[in-house]
């Protein structure tokens, strides 16, 4: 045996230690780098990677999605394709704001006591030192990254880039500045779009105040009408009491007027469609700077809008006594004087639904600002349109999605995008005279000549730079003739489900308006990583798992492989340790495995095709079973179903590889003949085993081929080696039917010893009964695998055998298997086994004879679906009649 540098058991550190260092340091990740695995006219390929937040370490989800990503690249660029990963952060606007903002209140101070540029000087430093922290954790999963074109969305290039988007768009007339109701975060003090709204159950009440009539009047006995709310703290903004046109109770209320109770501000009732008849008392309270729907409302009737709350949720001077308080504070208060003013009529407690700000967990706020908009309505419609067109559409995967992102767009509501922050782009915007009649607003990069001009404080959604990503990131629109060119757009954006509507669709947009191309061709979903009950990762339920934690104590590669194979596209996965054990497991099956045979190996043994002309049957197979998993795999991996491709690997590594042919070359090693045949057969399948590893266990696989003979040394770089292809001539049918036989054999031989509690040490006598020529060929020729699997001291092959009377028996396709075993085995025993094997065969005879007395099923399936069933029949009903001759010959003899 040959010495080489593998340790008897899976080491992930080691293997690990120093890999992705040297492989950065060469540039294997460029695309300039892979020149010679390209060819001569490369196809590109491109993945733009989804840049991270810079608000904190990288979670499992982060792992997930760009493991997936990994495994795209790496493949493609094995398979010889033009290859970029572009690598890069997101500044991510109020979640970064808001986690340093935290920092500096834990010290005691806030933004506003820095000032705006000490302040964006504190952000830049938490940037930098959590893009170090990203930047490490991308090297310890092994990501294939060119860290030569890393981008950042705050970076010059990009700001470049969204400057021109937001002027253009406005010169368009598709940006507008407005007034209207939009989604608050008081404590970030900035404004919302609605996807950053998340909906929670909290516990509440609806309020029942009475609004007394101004003038006298009655209602059913009654000088007041009953008004519900949820939300006390806003009456102080209202300005109408409405009710529905048609509602014959309150026709001959329209007109009168009501008073606001503990303001005494006065205010008419009046008729519109928006209200619901049925829902409640059918009379709602008009708060237009406090209500969307309510703001509608105000316009169509020309009502007052009345702000009663500051930038940080307290009650102004509009709230009368009740001014600086906060708001849920303030709620308490109003509520205890509407009691004790005896306008209170009840409180029902209940559980609503309420809007939290995504960032920062507090309640949003409906509050009537000034904002930026994007008119969705004219983006929307191009890219429904582009979704119809075969060539130009972007293919979900799973295609479901498609359904969720286009009911999205449908129904797309204009883009708030202004942000009252001091982290982000700031938006392109100056004013002259702001606030007053004489207001100038001109878009630009530079102020207009003249005094008197100031930009706009306020930033851009960090969503607006995000969507300009895959172009904005190849150098548009300054350097259009480079990575633009050549790398745009992109084929594949793998991403979780839940930022469609954050990010794909606006990357949709904006690719589409800018550079009249969708901006990528593909995208795959993938789902959330859940604990093993099935709940979503968090810190309030302390779920979560660090990656690196995971990494540590298993290793990359077997974090990789649970992410790579653990769901189906679209699907969630749940983590458990359970599942990592045996990642990890099946990673030392694979070490085991390949240095045995390393070990096995001549020190000039090549990885290459042996000549087939003097393999055995048991190398012609494993050489037919290796072609059949190359195409699965590559097909599954064109597919994006990476659970289906590891299920191939597995079972071809795990099963045929190590158990079967692994065991089976032996034979051949310890013996006196010709190893040769076998060695390259064995170094062969294990090099192109490896290589279909090496997208998903990039480490450990390149740890492994390096020390094959022909590469122990050299240093040489596995990750720009050639991805295995399907070889016409390795496809071999014979050899695989006469193999599964010989499988078949063995299979049933174990199966009796294992029933006869006769262990292998135990000579038996094995005669097989078969009038099929060949099976008598493949079981002579292959006598030796037989003597060695199943340990007879005799073995009988013939069409005649007599079965012995008292003897264990299995049925195989084409033969039955006897092993006399007489001073072993309970007759009656015997008899009852048969019995089950005859109802079990019995039951399949029945199925097959019932699919194929079916004529839907015959006319309709394909031929050769027909005629693989056909033979099903024929097999069990052969196995039938032999098991039931067997049982009467034994019942017999008893």
């Amino acid at each position: 045996m040959r010495d080489i540098d593998m340790s008897t058991k899976y080491n992930p550190t080691a293997v690990e230690a120093g890999r992705y260092d040297n492989w950065q340091s060469k540039k294997l990740f460029a695309p300039e780098s892979n020149q010679e695995i390209q060819g001569n006219e490369p196809e590109p390929y491109s993945i733009v990677i989804p840049p991270p937040n810079v608000t904190g370490k990288l979670h499992l989800g982060h792992a997930w999605d760009t493991t997936l990503q990994d495994m795209i690249i790496r493949q493609k660029r094995m398979q010889g394709f033009d290859t970029l990963w572009l690598p890069g952060m997101d500044h991510a606007g109020i979640a970064t704001q808001a986690k340093v903002e935290q920092r500096l209140r834990g010290e005691g101070i806030s933004r506003y006591d820095l000032g705006r540029e000490k302040f964006v000087t504190q952000v830049w430093d938490w940037k930098n030192e959590y893009a170090a922290t990203i930047k490490q954790q991308w090297g310890k999963m092994g990501l294939s990254l060119d860290f030569d074109r890393e981008r950042f969305t705050l970076d010059e290039g990009l700001n470049k880039a969204v400057n021109k988007v937001f002027i253009d768009l406005y010169n368009k007339g598709l940006i507008y500045r407005g007034e209207y109701i939009i989604n608050w975060d008081p404590q970030a003090r900035t404004a919302l779009s609605d996807i950053e709204v998340i909906y929670q159950d909290d516990e509440g009440a609806f309020y029942h105040v009475k609004y007394p009539f101004t003038d006298g009047t009655t209602f059913n006995g009654k000088n007041y009408i009953e008004i519900a709310t949820t939300r006390p703290e806003t009456m102080f903004g209202d300005v109408a009491v409405a009710v529905h046109p048609s509602d014959e109770r309150y026709k001959d209320l329209i007109g009168k007027t009501v008073m606001v109770p503990l303001v005494g501000r006065e205010i008419p009732i009046i008729a519109d469609e928006y209200v619901e008849k049925d829902f409640g008392t059918g009379m709602v309270k008009i708060t237009p700077a406090h209500d969307p729907n309510d703001f509608q409302v105000g316009n169509r009737h020309d009502l007052e809008r009345i702000n009663t709350m500051t930038e940080d949720g307290h009650l102004n001077e509009h709230a009368g006594k009740y001014n600086g308080m906060e708001r849920f504070e303030a709620r308490k208060a109003i509520v205890a004087d509407l009691e004790a003013g005896d306008y209170m009529l009840k409180v029902d407690p209940i559980v609503h639904s309420v809007g939290h700000s995504e960032r920062t967990g507090v309640p949003v706020e409906s509050r009537l600002s000034t904002q930026w908009f994007v008119k969705m309505a004219p983006l929307a419609k191009q890219i429904l349109d582009m979704q119809q067109n075969e060539d130009e559409k972007v293919e979900f995967v799973p295609a479901r999605f498609e359904d969720t992102f286009t009911h999205w767009m449908e129904n797309i509501r204009d883009w708030v995008i202004s942000r009252q922050l001091w982290w982000g782009h700031q938006i392109p915007a100056w004013y002259k005279n702001k606030g007053t009649a004489d207001e100038e607003i001109y878009v630009g990069t530079e102020a207009p000549e003249g005094d008197g001009w100031e930009r706009d404080p306020d930033v851009l959604d960090t969503w607006f730079s995000s969507a300009l990503w895959p172009f904005s990131t190849m150098g548009w629109p300054e350097k259009m003739d480079g990575d633009f060119a050549r790398y745009y757009p992109t084929n594949t954006l793998v991403t979780g489900y839940d930022i469609i509507f954050f990010w794909v669709a606006r990357m949709m947009f904006q690719g589409k308006e800018f550079t009249g191309q969708r901006p990528f061709k593909n995208v795959l979903i993938h789902g959330l990583i859940r604990d093993g009950e099935g709940r979503k990762m968090s810190k309030s339920l302390g779920n979560g798992v660090d990656p690196m934690d995971v990494i540590e104590k298993y290793g990359a590669d077997a974090l990789r492989w649970f992410l790579a194979t653990g769901s189906t596209p679209g699907q969630d996965v749940r983590f458990t340790y359970d599942k990592m054990d045996a990642a990890w497991n099946f990673i030392n099956k694979i070490w085991n495995a390949s240095r045995y045979v390393i070990m096995n190996l001549a020190e000039d043994t090549p990885s290459q095709l042996p000549d087939l002309d003097k393999l055995t049957l048991a190398d012609q197979w494993i050489l037919a079973r290796l072609n059949t998993t190359v195409a699965d795999v590559t097909r599954n991996f064109d597919k994006f179903e990476f659970g289906e491709a590891g299920r191939s690997l597995y079972n071809f590594i795990w099963n045929d590889f190590a158990d079967w042919y692994i065991e089976m070359t032996k034979e051949t090693l310890n013996g006196d003949g010709d190893k040769a045949p076998v060695q390259q057969t064995l170094a062969y399948v294990l090099d192109q085993t490896l290589r279909l590893l090496q997208p998903i266990m990039p480490f450990v696989t390149e740890a492994i081929w390096q020390e094959m003979p022909d590469q122990a040394g050299k240093n040489a770089d596995f990750a720009i080696t050639r991805y295995p292809v399907v070889h016409d001539k390795l496809t071999n049918d014979a050899a695989e039917t006469a193999f599964k036989s010989l499988q078949d054999l063995i299979v049933a031989v174990r199966n009796i010893r294992s029933e006869a509690n006769a262990p292998m040490s135990t000579a038996i006598d094995l005669l097989i009964k078969t009038n099929d020529d060949n099976l008598i060929r493949i079981f002579n020729d292959n006598a030796d695998y037989i003597n060695r699997f199943a340990h007879p001291k005799s073995l009988t092959i013939a069409a005649d055998v007599q079965a012995p009377d008292l003897a264990m028996s299995q049925v195989i396709t084409g033969a039955e298997i006897y092993v006399p075993l007489a001073e072993l085995i309970d007759i009656d025993d015997e008899i009852a086994r048969l019995e089950g094997e005859t109802k079990k065969f019995s039951g399949e005879v029945k199925r097959a004879q019932g699919k194929l007395s079916n004529e839907k099923f015959v006319n309709a399936a394909p031929e050769a679906v027909v005629a693989a069933e056909r033979e099903k029949l024929a097999d069990w009903q052969a196995k039938l009649a032999a098991t039931q001759e067997r049982l009467t010959s034994l019942r017999s003899a008893k």
